[in-house]
Order: C-alpha cells, then structure tokens, then sequence
C-alpha cells in the first residue's frame, strides 16, 4: 500500500546531504529543504530539491516555533510523510516537529540519546554498557566526590556540541573548578568525564525496525579531540574484516543501538579501546552519517554510499514498501585530511593508483585512498602524513562554544 511518491521534509543546518536529497527524488519523492539564509548561496542538489525554505540565522539562532508554525503553513497543501535531519544540530528540530505535528519517526526522548552526551552516558551504564567514569555538573558535592576518586586528567565536554568542539582537558581539582566557576550558569550543559587513552573507533551503520543491516568499523589513526586540540592530519581507515577489535565493537555498537531504542536510519559512533585494561568504552553515537568526508571512505571500502542507502530506507518506510542492501564489498580504504596553508593546494603530485577521491574544500588538502589490502592503505597513509605535514598542513585556532544545547 502507498507505494506513491511521499513528501520529505529534510532539515540541514550546515551544508551537507546531497547525496540524500537525490536519492530520495530518484524514488519518486517530493522534496522540501529546510535551511540557513547564509546556506542560500550552496551547490544543494536543486534539481532533486522542490522547494527550499530559508531560516534566519543557523543552528540555535532558530526559533523553533517560526519553524513550527511555518511547517504548518506548508502542511495545509501539502501532507508531509517524513521529516529528517541530516546533521547532529538538527535532530532536535525534527524531533520536536514530528511531536507537534505527530509525524512519525523518533521523538524527542529517544532524539536526547543521540544527542545529549549525558543523556547517553547515563542511558548506556544503566544499561550495563562501559562508559569512563562521568559527572554533571549540577551539584558541587558530586563534582567533589567524582574529583576526589576518579583519577585525572578529566574532560570537560558540551552535551550537545557536535564532535570535539568544546572539549577543555584538565589535570587538577583547583583547575577543574577554576574551568566550571568561568562557564557560570552554562555549567548546566557541560559534563566532566574521565579521560581515557587509548585507540578510537568509529562504527558506520544502517538500521531498519532495530536491526543492523550494515556496519563498518574504523579506527582514528589520529583522534578528533587530538585535531580539535592542536590541529594537525586527521586520519582514519576501515579495520581488518572479522578481526578481535572489529568483533568487539560491533558487538558493543548492537548493545548501543538496543539500549537507545535506535529503529531505523544511519547512525555514527565511537569507541574507545583503554590502553591500561584493554576494554571497550562507548563514548558516542548519533542518529546520522559521519562528518569529514567519512561516509565516502566507507564507499571506497564497501560500496555502499550511506547517504543514499539511508534515503532509500526513509523511502521505503514511507511507502511501506521492502528495502534491500546491495551487495557489500570487502575493500579497504583510507582518508587523511588537513587545513591547508594554500586555499586551493595542489595534489597533482599524489598520483598513486590507490587514490580515489579528492577533498574540493577551501584551505583544505584531503584524499581517500583504497585497496585490496589493508596494508597498502596503511602504507599510503603514513606516506602521505609526513608529505602533508611538510608541504601543506597549518592550524587554526579552535572555535570557542558560545551556543549550548
């Protein structure tokens, strides 16, 4: 039944998802995009896009009932079937419309998992799932007790900031609260947690009614936090298929996506494997595809273009109609990507075989690599980190968190 083209309503705070809005006008959907007024300006796929509406300002500049109430304007003549938001900054905002508008999909309960990191840490160690040892910042006798036996160094995270930004590492008690004295009343939306050394994992999945129909696991070669921190060559490649630490994660990655109640969508999240116990931590999820160019290393890997995928099962759910994966390569593949001193650098010199995409971002130099062999990745990998770090790389200073969540 309904197998008729159905209307999406896609929300987008940051330039991102093309791949989504085509694929999900390939099915025969109508499409409407929900932006910033400073996005007006973008290559959005506007051939797959019907009508694009234009927000003020971006991501918490949004007045959510302007955006509720001109949703509704636009439900008079149209019936919305589905609404999806591509990026971490908007999962609240579609949450809040399919409340109000009882559309279905994931409400604004479930949406905190996937977004409010101590919504997360409390839901997985209820659930029984290693987290580090954590602490809001409500209560002073409980930030205390969590300084006075919890070994440092701690971080002290935004819940609701997308990736690293934000991030402050401190190593003291004294440093500690002199840190949450400065945040004032925004202390309510930071968390402390343990900091943790060890390896970093990303798991890259698609789900359909709660079950795992695709899942790639990844290991930072270098962290998020650590790029965030003090800048440098962000890398990152897929692990050996059927390996100890690839079993273990998508183990831990299943107990997440069960404790979160996570139905159907992509997902992205990360890991930590302690150097001092060997453990799996969860640190993270979100109820999207991966940022920084990872959703095209696991294309390079696998085959299987997340956003696309992802659309296919939105489509599919609307029109209660049967979603089929398509066949899943074993491949392996690589990205490294770093700020660049040049606006427009030259990679012409990067010319191996392997090379298979090519980052086109202003004062930016990436590249995905891919092979039969994950030894060769790792190779090229290295070669091209110390190249980079040489004749391209530079930093910038980290963004100060000035909005909370």
């Amino acid at each position: 039944m309904g197998h008729s083209g159905k209307t999406f309503l896609c929300i987008s705070n940051f330039f991102k998802g093309n791949a989504f809005l085509t694929s999900l006008k390939k099915q025969g959907n109508r499409v409407f995009l929900v932006t910033s007024e400073n996005l007006k300006d973008k290559p959005w796929a506007f051939d797959s896009i019907d009508e694009v509406f234009y927000m003020p300002g971006q991501d918490l500049d949004w007045d959510l009932q302007v955006l509720l109430q001109g949703v509704g304007g636009l439900m008079k003549d149209n019936k919305i079937d589905s609404i999806i938001s591509l990026d971490d900054y908007d999962v609240e905002k579609a949450t809040f419309l399919r409340e109000n508008l009882r559309i279905p999909g994931m409400g604004q309960t479930t949406g905190r998992y996937f977004r409010d990191k101590l919504a997360m840490r409390i839901k997985a160690q209820d659930s029984g799932i290693k987290v580090p040892a954590f602490s809001p910042l409500f209560n002073n006798e409980d930030i205390n007790q969590f300084a006075d036996h919890i070994p440092a160094p701690w971080v002290l995270k935004p819940r609701s900031e997308a990736s690293a930004h934000g991030i402050i590492k401190v190593y003291n008690k004294g440093e500690l609260w002199k840190h949450i004295n400065e945040l004032g009343d925004n202390r309510l939306y930071y968390l402390v947690e343990q900091f943790k050394p060890g390896d970093v994992y990303h798991a890259d999945g698609l789900l359909l009614y709660g079950k795992s129909l695709f899942l790639t696991v990844s290991k930072y070669l270098t962290t998020p936090m650590e790029i965030s921190q003090g800048g440098g060559i962000f890398r990152s490649a897929n692990l050996p298929y059927g390996s100890a630490d690839d079993k273990a994660i998508k183990k831990a990655n299943l107990a997440i996506m069960k404790a979160f109640g996570m139905q159907s969508g992509a997902t992205h999240t990360e890991f930590i494997k302690c150097h001092e116990d060997g453990e799996i931590y969860f640190l993270e999820t979100s109820s999207r595809v991966g940022g920084a160019h990872l959703a095209e290393m696991v294309e390079a890997a696998t085959d299987i273009n997340l956003w696309a995928e992802w659309a296919k099962i939105e489509d599919s759910l609307a029109k209660e109609t049967t979603y089929e994966l398509p066949k899943v390569a074993k491949n392996y593949a690589g990205i490294i990507l770093t700020l660049s001193k040049y606006e427009y650098p030259d990679l012409s010199s990067f010319d191996d075989a392997e090379v298979c995409f090519r980052v086109l971002l202003e004062y930016h130099a990436g590249l995905i690599v891919k092979s039969k062999k994950q030894e060769r990745v790792m190779e090229l990998l290295d070669n091209y980190a110390a190249r980079f770090a040489s004749e391209l790389s530079t930093s910038a200073a980290a963004p100060e968190v000035k909005k909370f969540h």
